[in-house]
C-alpha cells in the first residue's frame, strides 16, 4: 500500500487502491477522455531492442490498449533491412503507427538541412530521437496529450501507460506535465544507482552550499527524477528545449520548471516493480555507461543553476564534491539498512565504488562547465525551427510516409 504523503512543491498522485481500480475501468475512462483529447504514445527505440524480450512484451500489451490514437516510434541505428523488419515488427499494433527511420536517407536529408542552420541535435542518442518524435507528433496534429516511455522495460504492463497518461488526459485535471515514478527494486536488490547515489545527494549538497533555492526544492520534489516515463499536453512541445545527451530527463524537468507553475505539474506512481537493462559503471571510460551519464546529468544541473544566477568557480566545485561525497556515503548506509529490513541484497563495496566515481565526475563536470562557457547543449525549440523552416512539418510527414510505403512488406 502506497503512502498518501505530499512532500515537495509538486503534486504526487499515489496508487492507494491497487485492488479496487481495475485496468478495464481506467481504460474505459481514458477511452472517453480520448474522444475529447486524442492520446498518443512516443517510443524512442534502438533497433537492437527489437531483438530483446522487453519490447516484444511491450508491443503485446499495447495491442490491448483501446484509447491510443497514434503510436510514434523513433528507430535508431537501423539499416534498410532492419527498418523493413521494424515495420513488420510493429505492424501487429492496431493503432495508427508511424515509424521514423532516423538513419534513412529522407530523414537524414532533413537533418542535414537543419544542421546547416544550427537547428538540429548536435549528437546522436535518445535526446535526438525524442526530439524528432515529438516534432512529428506536433506536426501530425493527431494528439492533444502524449506519453513517452523507454523500450527496455522488462516489467511492463498496460496499467503503467494508463496511469502515466491519466493525469494529462483527464479534462477535469489541469496538469500540463506528469512524471512517472516507481520503486527501483528487482531481482532481490535495490537498483537506480544514479538517482539514489548521484542526483539526490548532489541536490542535498547543493542545498547545503547555496541554500534552499526554488529550483533545488523543485527538483528534489520528484521521487524518481531520472525516470524515462512522462506525459504532457502537446502544447508543451512547442517551447521545450532539451539536451541531446544523458541530461534529457533533468533537462525536461528544468524546462517544465521554467515554463509552468508548480500546480500544473505532477508525478504519479505507475508501477510496484520496475526493471530494465542496466548500464555498466564504466569506471575507466567517461564516455560510456554510468560514468558518462553522471557527467551529463551533473552538467545539466549546473547549467540550470547558472541560468538562475548562481556563480561557480573551481573552489565552489571542490566544495560541492566534498559535500556530496560525505552525504552520499551516509545515503549508502541508509539504503543498506532499508535493504536489510526488506530482505534485499546490498553490496556496500559496489555502492561506495559508485559514489567515488560520481564524486570524481561531479568535479569533472564542473570544470568542463567552467572551461566551456559558450557550450549550448540544448536542442532548439520547435517554435524556433518552424520559424526558420516553415514547411518542416509537412516535409517530415511526407518523408516518413514515403519511407513506410516504400519499405513496408504489405
Amino acid at each position: 500500500m502506497g503512502d498518501f504523503y505530499q512532500n515537495g512543491v509538486i503534486t504526487t498522485l499515489h496508487n492507494l487502491s491497487r485492488d479496487s481500480v481495475s485496468i478495464e475501468s481506467m481504460e474505459k475512462e481514458l477511452t472517453e477522455f480520448a474522444k475529447v483529447r486524442p492520446l498518443s504514445l512516443v517510443l524512442p527505440s534502438l533497433y537492437s531492442e527489437l531483438q530483446g524480450p522487453a519490447l516484444k512484451n511491450i508491443v503485446e500489451h499495447l495491442c490491448e490498449v483501446p484509447y491510443l490514437n497514434q503510436i510514434v516510434i523513433g528507430l535508431d541505428r537501423a539499416t534498410e533491412d532492419e527498418y523493413r523488419h521494424a515495420l513488420e515488427f510493429f505492424s501487429k499494433l492496431p493503432q495508427k503507427i508511424k515509424v521514423l527511420w532516423n538513419d534513412g536517407p529522407r530523414l537524414q536529408a532533413l537533418d542535414a538541412e537543419l544542421q546547416e542552420q544550427g537547428l538540429a541535435p548536435k549528437e546522436l542518442g535518445k535526446g535526438r530521437n525524442v526530439w524528432y518524435c515529438l516534432g512529428f507528433v506536433l506536426g501530425s496534429g493527431q494528439a492533444e496529450s502524449v506519453a513517452l516511455h523507454d523500450c527496455d522495460i522488462l516489467t511492463y504492463d498496460r496499467h503503467m501507460l494508463a496511469r502515466l497518461l491519466y493525469p494529462v488526459a483527464n479534462p477535469n485535471f489541469n496538469y500540463e506535465f506528469c512524471k512517472g515514478y516507481y520503486a527501483r527494486v528487482a531481482d532481490g536488490k535495490i537498483n537506480g544507482r544514479v538517482s539514489r547515489l548521484l542526483v539526490t545527494p548532489l541536490l542535498r549538497a547543493l542545498k547545503k552550499i547555496f541554500g534552499n533555492l526554488d529550483y533545488l526544492e523543485y527538483l528534489d520534489s520528484y521521487r524518481y527524477p531520472l525516470a524515462g516515463e512522462f506525459s504532457f499536453r502537446t502544447d508543451v512541445i512547442n517551447d521545450i528545449r532539451i539536451p541531446s545527451d544523458w541530461g534529457l530527463e533533468i533537462g525536461v524537468l528544468s524546462e517544465m520548471d521554467r515554463n509552468y507553475s508548480n500546480n500544473r505539474l505532477c508525478q504519479v506512481d505507475i508501477a510496484d516493480t520496475y526493471d530494465h537493462k542496466h548500464q555498466s559503471l564504466s569506471v575507466d571510460n567517461e564516455n560510456g555507461g554510468l560514468s558518462k551519464m553522471s557527467i551529463d546529468i551533473s552538467k545539466a544541473i549546473f547549467r540550470k543553476l547558472a541560468t538562475n544566477g548562481v556563480v561557480f568557480n573551481t573552489e565552489t566545485f571542490r566544495s560541492i564534491k566534498a559535500t556530496y561525497y560525505r552525504i552520499a556515503l551516509d545515503f549508502v548506509e541508509t539504503y543498506r539498512n532499508d535493504a536489510t529490513i526488506n530482505g534485499l541484497k546490498f553490496d556496500i563495496h559496489s555502492e561506495e565504488q559508485a559514489v567515488e566515481l560520481f564524486a570524481h565526475n561531479i568535479l569533472k563536470a564542473g570544470l568542463h562547465f567552467l572551461d566551456n562557457p559558450m557550450e549550448t547543449p540544448f536542442i532548439p525549440s520547435w517554435n524556433r525551427v518552424t520559424s526558420a523552416v516553415p514547411d518542416i512539418f509537412p516535409r517530415m510527414m511526407d518523408a516518413v510516409e514515403k519511407d513506410m510505403e516504400e519499405f513496408s512488406s504489405k
